[in-house]
């Protein structure tokens, strides 16, 4: 019998659902995962704001990992937004307790719009606390500036704050280029070495990401550019995903990636059928 791989995602609920727990779980299912999750904050979002933010009681948090961990177990885990220092260390204890191996952090800290999600007390939290658990941290370029304190705007010095970040605790670093200004984005991995790898920038209205492929990746950086491309393929314009995703989009905002592009095609009448 083939075993389905069971990951968990503890983040943020995304009311839009093109972020937080809602994105990791169709990725999961996209990839032929099991997604569970453990909500630590409900938000009020869509693809241009992010409107209001209400962290759940620790005691519910508690719950819900404890229900997950004691029940169906975990391969992997992946954690987004974490807003405060308490969930933090909740989060970091309740995982070292239970020996979780496979730990990717994203150490989000901002929506794509621009807006703050978590607390500025928390982000030295994360990097003490929960970093030295994790087997790869992946922050886009803004939480890269942040988390090392200076602007990364060179090839040179994303290299150099990857560094300053694999020196935080983690096994593995990935710093995603997509928010760069230049032609070609460029991620720059971590491990015992540094890796770069870059490609044409590709414009498109569907740009809300997640990084909830890399719990159960363990080859860096193959694994990532393998993750890089499946990102590109659910957001290629013209693509029956891109397709999708606009017209999910009524405003001006980030829209969600088409992540069942596999089994999705849109006819001339817009109407949603599966592959045959």
């Amino acid at each position: 019998m083939r075993t389905v791989a069971r990951a968990l995602t503890i983040a943020g609920s995304d009311s839009g659902g093109c972020a937080g727990i809602q994105a990791d779980l169709k990725t999961f299912g996209a990839l032929g995962v099991h997604g569970m999750s453990v909500i630590v904050s409900v938000t009020a979002q869509d693809t241009c704001a992010v409107y209001d933010t209400f962290d759940l009681p620790l005691e519910s948090i508690e719950l819900q990992l404890k229900a997950v961990l004691d029940d169906i177990g975990v391969d992997a885990v992946k954690t987004g937004m974490l807003s405060s220092a308490s969930i933090i260390c909740l989060v970091e204890k309740t995982l070292r307790e239970r020996r979780v191996e496979r730990l990717v952090v994203d150490p989000v800290m901002v929506s794509t719009g621009g807006d703050r999600l978590i607390q500025d007390d928390a982000v030295e939290v994360l990097k003490g606390r929960l970093f030295p658990l994790a087997l790869v941290v992946t922050p886009n370029l803004r939480e890269a500036e942040v988390l090392v304190g200076g602007e990364i705007a060179t090839g040179a010095a994303a290299r150099e704050a990857a560094r300053a970040i694999h020196q935080m605790g983690p096994r593995s670093v990935v710093i995603k280029g997509g928010h760069s200004s230049a032609k070609r984005s460029r991620s720059t991995c971590s491990t015992t070495g540094i890796s770069s790898w870059s490609s044409a920038r590709q414009e498109s209205r569907p740009t809300t990401r997640t990084a909830a492929g890399a719990p159960l990746l363990l080859r860096l950086p193959p694994s990532w550019q393998k993750g890089k491309a499946w990102t590109r393929r659910s957001v290629a314009p013209n693509s029956t995903s891109h397709r999708l995703s606009g017209t999910l989009s009524p405003r001006s905002g980030n829209g969600p990636l088409g992540h069942f592009f596999r089994l999705w095609k849109v006819e001339s009448d817009k109407k949603l059928i599966t592959d045959d």
